[in-house]
């Protein structure tokens, strides 16, 4: 080849000065915020602790949040199993007294986060199954068929605690959670939430007349009027919910005594009135929950294994709540070995459940750590506190029995708002993300729309004996796929640890948020972790760090 002389290589030109950068119309209208790791306005941590008088009443605040879902779990299957009002009255108490043991366990060797133990739904459909076996005329009085339900659902209910040990202790479950981010916690947490809509409005429609006052009342007392009344500014900050409570079931009262009820459906007197829940008269004075009160359990494969999704499920939910509750109680994030402990222990108090003849298994009240959001007040004391108030309740029947009939409307007024707050929770987890990504739109919109669609394809079309939408041969199968589809939360784990994990993964590190998330997930990569959950009194000591 020839060579030209223009051989030689001139330095470029300088390129030409462009446009000058558009400032961010952000910037220009006001200060954008920061991400913070902890809410502003929280009055106190998990750590710190309001005076003792404020404590006893914030601790019977939280009974009676978590009481609304005991008492609606009972009517829902206590009935359909042949019980009578006295056979209510002792479910109410066994689950009370178990809920206050559960729940103390959970704040002192669990999460040691501020969270109630209360009933879990997911174990509806498996109890429904067993109700359909027993229901063909083959005993000779409800009485019996009652008790022999019970025995079968104590067997199941001890068979399937262990799946929750296994995978707790064994740390399956910890492993899972160790490939999480922030957004997987996002449709995880709002749709611990969100999927329990029916609580809500279509609950509270049920008596309109006192569910909406309820609901209105509780926003205006404790929104509006505590910037007018700066005197009592405090009690309505607190104790607004406990006010109108009152207020609205004695309301209720006079309406039943009035006869307002008298002339309409069985259905509406049932909802309305606060003297058809027969609780008062059914219940015993004093009457402590004993291990096997309804016989010796009843061990059937099938029925086992159907109950095997319902663990499942419940540790998801668990799993939602914790995240919730440890930015409501101004905590990091729980590691991968904490919540793994902490569904391990959940899997014992379903044993301890089943061996005391309980109706379900346990999971983490979501409703009440909305409550933590409603009063400011991230406080463990207070939340170890109310155990008091369920055991005693439990113990003393007719005490219990007189907040037990408190119509259901008036909780659902309650949850409206606290099942809110715990969804707005699960949203504020994406500002340690890139929210301008669009593959994390992508991720977290897919997971929380789908997920809530099929849990609602699901629900829709489950009969009220139990049947969903799954339906072959085997029982046992039917009541696995059922329940595990209808729960949101866990539709929404699958989904979104899948799409976040295969998505771009790698190179969406900062994306996703990972550097921010992965210190908290690790045993010593925060030093706050030690803080908020290591054991008390040196428990830790005694127990094989495997478990831990």
């Amino acid at each position: 080849m020839v060579e030209t002389g223009n051989h030689h290589q001139h330095p470029p030109a300088p390129a030409a000065a462009g446009p000058p950068p558009v400032p961010s119309m952000a910037t220009s209208m006001g200060r954008p915020w920061p991400p913070a790791e902890q809410l502003h306005h929280l009055q106190y941590c998990i750590h710190s602790n309001p005076s003792w008088h404020e404590t006893v009443v914030l601790a019977f605040q939280h009974y009676i949040v978590m009481l609304g879902t005991t008492v609606l779990i009972a009517n829902t299957l206590v009935t359909p199993m042949g019980g009578d009002a006295e056979d209510k009255a002792r479910v109410i108490q066994t689950i009370l007294f178990m809920s206050g043991i559960n729940t103390l366990l959970q704040t002192l060797i669990g999460t040691r986060l501020p969270t109630v133990m209360g009933v879990s739904f997911a174990y509806v459909l498996p109890v429904l199954s067993i109700i359909r076996d027993y229901n063909d005329g083959q005993f000779p009085s409800e009485k019996q068929r009652f008790r022999h339900t019970m025995r079968t659902v104590q067997g199941s209910l001890i068979i399937s605690s262990f799946v929750n040990i296994i995978i707790g202790y064994g740390q399956a479950w910890g492993n899972l959670i160790r490939i999480f981010s922030p957004i997987i916690v996002v449709p995880v947490v709002t749709l611990t939430s969100l999927g329990l809509f029916l609580r809500g409005f279509p609950l509270l429609a049920n008596c309109v007349e006192i569910g909406l006052p309820m609901l209105i009342l509780l926003i205006v007392s404790q929104q509006y009027l505590r910037h007018l009344l700066k005197r009592i500014q405090m009690i309505l900050e607190r104790y607004a919910l406990l006010v109108c409570l009152a207020l609205i079931w004695a309301f209720a009262a006079i309406l039943t005594v009035s006869g307002a009820y008298n002339n309409v459906s069985v259905a509406t007197k049932l909802s309305c009135r606060t003297d058809r829940s027969f609780l008062m008269s059914a219940a015993p004075w004093i009457s402590i929950p004993y291990p096997f009160q309804w016989g010796t359990p009843i061990f059937r494969a099938s029925h086992v294994f159907g109950m095997f999704g319902a663990a499942i499920v419940a540790s998801a939910e668990s799993t939602g709540v914790f995240f919730a509750a440890s930015r409501l109680a101004g905590a990091t994030a729980p590691p991968a070995h904490v919540v793994s402990r902490s569904v391990g222990l959940q899997g014992v108090g379903v044993l301890l459940e089943g061996i005391f003849g309980s109706i379900s298994g346990n999971t983490a009240s979501v409703e009440n750590v909305g409550l933590l959001g409603l009063t400011r007040i991230g406080s463990r004391r207070v939340v170890q506190i109310s155990t008091g108030f369920m055991i005693f309740f439990a113990i003393f029947g007719k005490f219990g029995a007189f907040f037990a009939s408190i119509p259901l409307p008036i909780f659902a007024g309650v949850y409206c708002i606290l099942l809110g707050i715990v969804a707005a929770v699960g949203i504020s987890f994406i500002q340690f993300t890139d929210t301008n990504s669009m593959r994390n739109m992508y991720v977290i919109g897919v997971s929380l729309f789908l997920s809530l669609s099929i849990a609602q394809y699901f629900i829709s079309n489950t009969t009220r004996a139990g049947y969903g939408p799954v339906r072959t041969a085997g029982g046992w199968f039917n009541d696995i796929l059922n329940t595990i589809f209808a729960s949101a939360p866990f539709v929404a784990i699958i989904l979104a640890t899948v799409l976040d994990n295969t998505l771009e993964a790698r190179h969406a590190i900062d994306e996703r948020g990972i550097p921010w998330w992965k210190p908290f997930q690790r045993r010593n990569g925060d030093s706050r972790n030690e803080e908020f959950y290591s054991f008390p009194l040196r428990v830790g000591e005694y127990i094989p760090t495997r478990f831990l």
